[in-house]
């Protein structure tokens, strides 16, 4: 799905490239937990990974297309999907099914496609009962599916998820990674930035970004064995509980568990 090679990327006037030197695989259907400090290069990779940025040096392939031919940009573009942290961002209409109709409008198609479209990523996303509401209405859990609505009306191949969750209550939050795994499942492949290691789990593989690099790629469960202790990115609250919950024998399971039930766990 993605094949990138000695991608570097740097912002103009910076001191130092924001991508220095990627050399990564991914497969169509993984899903891969993209992890890191703030300002280790996990944002700007994933807009590589969707042709919005142009490596400055090595090249990144989107199914066998080069991300830097510019007839290439519009087929990439459509076939991976970015959800942003702030769904306000990506709300563009006063209305849900509106606003889920909006990206497919603007490819021109036609209205019973449309239509049909919009029917699958509001059912997709659990709103179809609430295609008829005002958008401002919505709550934050709501308006961030709606923003995964918008992203799945395009029926892209791969979907790039930065910090999704982050502006989500833990109720929202379970809905919308449940929502992700049914995709995953059904052979979406996903690319998830996140700093929540009970998200982490949940995915095939993980990346640790450092610096700019690849510092860290392997499977969760060899992840959270000890490996990430080489490694020097930010560590959010939610990682000492798995820790911990480790040393007892915890394994992850396949769906990530509530901060507050690995909490219980430890008052076991």
């Amino acid at each position: 799905m993605f094949s990138m090679r000695g991608v570097v990327y740097s912002y103009s006037g910076a001191s130092a490239p924001a991508v220095d030197g990627v050399d990564l695989e991914i497969e169509p259907g993984e899903w891969i937990a993209l992890v890191g400090a703030n300002g280790s290069g996990k944002s700007t990779l994933a807009k590589i990974s969707n042709a919005l940025l142009t490596p400055t040096q090595g090249v990144c392939f989107v199914m066998g297309m080069d991300s830097s031919d510019p007839e290439c940009l519009e087929t990439i573009r459509r076939s991976v999907a970015l959800v942003f942290q702030n769904p306000e961002d990506q709300i563009v209409a006063s209305i849900v099914e509106e606003d889920v109709a909006f990206g497919p409008e603007n490819l021109r198609l036609p209205p019973d496609e449309i239509g049909a479209r919009v029917e699958r990523a509001l059912a997709l996303t659990g709103l179809t009962k609430h295609r008829s509401r005002g958008t401002h209405s919505l709550s934050g859990g709501q308006k961030q599916r709606l923003a995964l609505a918008g992203a799945l009306a395009l029926e892209p191949r791969a979907l790039l998820l930065d910090e999704s969750t982050s502006m989500l209550d833990p109720e929202g939050r379970e809905s919308f990674l449940a929502c992700l795994g049914e995709l995953n499942g059904s052979g979406m492949t996903l690319i998830q930035i996140t700093h929540r290691m009970e998200e982490a789990v949940q995915a095939r593989r993980i990346v640790v970004m450092e610096k700019g690099r690849v510092a860290w790629d392997g499977p969760p469960s060899t992840f959270f064995d000890g490996e990430y202790q080489r490694w020097s990115f930010e560590e959010p609250p939610e990682f000492a509980l798995y820790r911990e919950l480790l040393s007892r024998g915890f394994v992850p399971p396949a769906t990530p568990p509530r901060a507050e039930d690995m909490l219980a766990s430890l008052c076991l």
